[in-house]
């Protein structure tokens, strides 16, 4: 029985968990694994591992398997699966707590999560805390966030999601997924997306990162103004009027017009202006 207030809706439809399989490169007749991908000293992570549904997908592989369950009754259950395939370590615990450097111990990290909606962007940002750890992410999730994630400038989607996500991944819509293909179904449409590490972070190399993200954040603070009135309290509005003009931006720019490496020079003028 799904804890609706764990917000757990199972991938019961195998059709579909052979599909998702396929498209992660974890099924023995499917698709190529993805390119790019690291290969040799790796491991899975899966995150909210259910009753097993993708658990055993993820063991053909051959690599190190840790599924990470917060419900004790599905965590007892994949200790029963673990008894059968030495490569499976069974993680209790919230993966907003988890601590994937100590899980991987060492290892490159491949992830999947068929993650809770109500806590998606949460669980995102946990796990780009690892970014310097992980290969690829690939995540099931609620179709308008989906779109957030993926969505490109001057877009209705994009936002502060999708600047923090782009920062640290290169993300790809790669399926939609039905409501019945999840038991019980959820209220919404799902999609399979994949993150390939790193992101624009690579080709930016700012010095913090947790800083800009906080801009970026300042930016959107309400998306229908312009930068030069959500970023009031780091500037005069004039000031950066004129700052964007110097970058060859519009004065009257907003933030879900630029991309992230435009955010990222209007955070590099602010903070040389301020010195």
């Amino acid at each position: 029985m799904a804890r609706q207030k764990l917000g757990q809706h199972f991938l019961a439809d195998a059709g579909w968990r052979e599909e998702i399989a396929r498209a992660i490169g974890v099924a023995p007749h499917g698709m190529e694994p993805l390119a790019g991908a690291a290969t040799g000293n790796y491991c899975w992570i899966e995150i909210g591992a259910g009753h097993g549904e993708m658990t055993e997908h993820l063991l053909r592989g051959g690599v190190p398997v840790h599924a990470v369950e917060l419900d004790a009754r599905l965590a007892e259950q994949l200790q029963r699966l673990a008894r059968k395939h030495p490569s499976l370590t069974v993680v209790p615990g919230d993966a907003l707590e988890t601590d994937l450097g100590a899980i991987a111990a060492g290892r490159r990290i491949r992830l999947f999560g068929n993650l809770p909606y109500y806590i998606t962007s949460p669980i995102l940002h946990h796990f780009f805390r690892f970014a310097d750890l992980i290969d690829e992410i690939h995540v099931v999730i609620q179709w308008e966030v989906a779109l957030r994630v993926t969505a490109k400038p001057g877009t209705k989607a994009y936002g502060y999601l999708s600047v923090a996500t782009q920062f640290y991944a290169r993300p790809e819509l790669v399926l939609k997924i039905p409501r019945v293909a999840f038991h019980p179904p959820p209220e919404v449409g799902s999609a399979l997306v994949t993150l390939r590490l790193p992101g624009e972070n690579a080709r930016l190399g700012l010095e913090n990162g947790d800083a800009f993200l906080e801009f970026v954040k300042t930016c959107f603070a309400q998306k229908r103004k312009t930068l030069a009135n959500n970023l009031r309290r780091l500037a005069e509005p004039a000031r950066v009027r004129a700052l964007l003009e110097q970058l060859k931006l519009r004065g009257d720019a907003r933030a879900e017009q630029l991309s992230v490496a435009k955010l990222a020079e209007v955070y590099g003028a602010i903070a040389v202006s301020r010195e």
